[in-house]
């Protein structure tokens, strides 16, 4: 069964008003998902999982004491070397056994599927996501914020997805986004694709994005089998957002510019989010370390 998608125009007070109503409002852009992996063989998935974890998502905790031997790009690398089980990789082996729940893309992804498609548009791929590129011109301002994305394959023993595709968006400072709000439709900034290396992991510069009205603060992403799928809007294998830690949003809504954050923080739990609320975003909340003052860097394990 399909759902087609009926947008409305975004409200100049409350710019999101149909914003994430669920994974049937958005079931045209996804493929089945595969069944439910929970289960990972003893000594091959902690090897394979040892480059799985990206440095930013350590926190406290020592990094895996191993390295992934890489593949070619088109195929999935795999780790050889053996590995002391730290609290970071015991957690990425836990993940790694349950897929990143589907979830609605929402009514502003700027993939095609719903008004424009800026994954058709040359400059697209990219790694710095804060400024528009091609025509546009404007910068998102804001805390500055690195995230990255540790794709691995279930199906495979939870192999890095080397050679894999990203797309990534969310909303900025003021919670609009860009190509739909109004004052912004001419601006792409917030937007853009990166191809995932031979530890399946792709890293995007960009701002901390505000909290809305009715909306955990989050960032959108969209999973491909290649850069070719990506790039022409192809076939999608996930869909899903990356939940940010309260802790982090307090510190950075605590700073100018972020003012109306601080009062729609009071509105919203990770509980009462209409994304994450079935779980407490358990599989989607990223680990981040830094500071409002110094930028902060965050860091997710996406299982498909």
């Amino acid at each position: 069964m399909t759902t087609s998608r009926t947008p409305r125009q975004p409200d100049s007070d409350q710019p999101h008003p149909d914003h994430d109503r669920g994974l049937e409002f958005d079931l045209n852009t996804l493929v089945s998902r595969r069944s439910l992996g929970l289960f990972l063989g003893a000594g091959g998935a902690v090897a394979a999982l040892a480059a799985c974890t990206p440095a930013a998502t350590t926190g406290s905790a020592s990094p895996a004491a191993s390295t992934a031997t890489a593949a070619t790009s088109s195929a999935s690398a795999t780790a050889t070397d053996a590995v002391t089980a730290t609290p970071t990789l015991t957690r990425a082996i836990a993940e790694c056994g349950v897929e990143i729940p589907q979830e609605t893309a929402g009514p502003y992804p700027g993939d095609g599927s719903n008004g424009p498609n800026v994954l058709e548009a040359s400059g697209v791929v990219r790694k710095d996501i804060t400024s528009s590129f091609g025509t546009a011109s404007a910068k998102a301002e804001g805390v500055p914020l690195t995230f990255t994305l540790t794709l691995l394959d279930n199906a495979n023993g939870c192999t890095p997805m080397a050679g894999a595709a990203v797309y990534a968006w969310h909303c900025d400072r003021d919670g609009k986004y860009s190509m739909y709000d109004s004052s912004l439709k001419n601006e792409n900034y917030l937007r853009g694709v990166q191809e995932a290396d031979a530890n399946g992991q792709v890293t995007f510069t960009s701002i901390f994005p505000a909290a809305y009205s009715g909306r955990w603060p989050h960032i959108h992403f969209e999973v491909f089998e290649s850069m070719n799928n990506a790039t022409a809007a192809g076939q999608v294998l996930a869909v899903s957002q990356i939940a940010l830690p309260q802790a982090a949003c307090d510190d950075v809504y605590a700073t100018p510019g972020y003012e109306r954050s601080v009062t729609n923080m009071t509105r919203t739990t990770l509980k009462s989010d209409n994304v994450f609320g079935n779980d407490g975003g358990i599989y989607q909340l990223a680990t981040m370390t830094g500071s409002a003052a110094a930028g902060y860097t965050a860091g997710l394990n996406v299982t498909i």
